[in-house]
């Protein structure tokens, strides 16, 4: 058996993702930042199934945390050979004029600081050249990326940019240590994360706009991310996943 870490893991695609790689085989490294009991929530699920989970609590966007965080998944006795770079924020829906410092910071803090240092100890521990197994990560983008958000998150649209960019250069760095980089670019998906932007019922307002006329599950993306994670997308690297309905 081997581990995978996948972040933001107490609730929507995260949470999703968890149970479908634990589902695989996987023992499931369920980090969360403050829902204790929803991350153990996602752990007594998994071994329910009669899959393998354990809970590590840490904040990606502290250095200290992360690097404690993977110490721990070191004491776990398997070989790390997945990560998952879901967790990440945003803030009530604002024009670019609205912003202030504080709140880019901790947007870029999180959510391309974060999903930097998680790959970087992840990279250590699968690369060949630190005597790794190899192994595969995939960092969950967003749709908005390619579309701006405008009116509503740029910041978060730009954090999400940021990360598409180090998907590819990181893909390309490590396609010689054995480690496959990724991303998936989720849009409208039905999660709890609109209700921080302050719109819970986001999805339902904008799906007719949509060419497939819906909104996505989690469910769906985990997919998709599993996929990618998996042998069977063995030659995929630097590559995205769209998973917005069409748009």
């Amino acid at each position: 058996m081997t581990l995978a870490l996948v972040t933001g893991a107490s609730r929507g695609i995260g949470r999703a993702t968890s149970l479908l790689l634990a589902r695989q085989g996987y023992c499931v490294a369920v980090n969360y930042l403050r829902n204790e009991a929803a991350a153990s929530q996602v752990v007594e699920e998994i071994a329910a199934a009669g899959g393998s989970a354990f809970a590590v609590q840490a904040d990606i966007a502290d250095e200290q945390q992360v690097v404690a965080m993977f110490e721990r998944l070191d004491r776990a006795g398997e070989p790390l050979s997945a990560l998952v770079n879901n967790a990440g924020i945003l803030f009530q829906q604002a024009t670019l004029e609205q912003l202030d410092a504080e709140r880019i910071n901790r947007v870029l803090a999180t959510n391309v600081t974060g999903s930097f240092l998680c790959c970087r100890e992840a990279v250590k521990r699968m690369s060949h050249r630190h005597g790794g197994a190899g192994g595969a990560i995939v960092n969950v983008s967003s749709a908005a990326a390619r579309l701006g958000s405008p009116g509503e998150y740029v910041d978060y649209a730009a954090s999400k940019g940021a990360i598409d960019t180090m998907t590819t250069g990181l893909s390309l760095e490590v396609a010689g240590q054995g480690i496959r980089v990724n991303g998936v670019r989720p849009g409208f998906i039905y999660t709890d994360m609109h209700g921080d932007g302050g719109e819970p019922g986001r999805v339902d307002r904008v799906k007719a706009s949509l060419p497939m006329q819906r909104g996505g599950q989690p469910q769906e993306v985990a997919e998709a991310i599993a996929w990618l994670l998996s042998d069977s997308a063995s030659y995929v690297t630097g590559s995205f996943i769209d998973l917005s309905g069409g748009k």
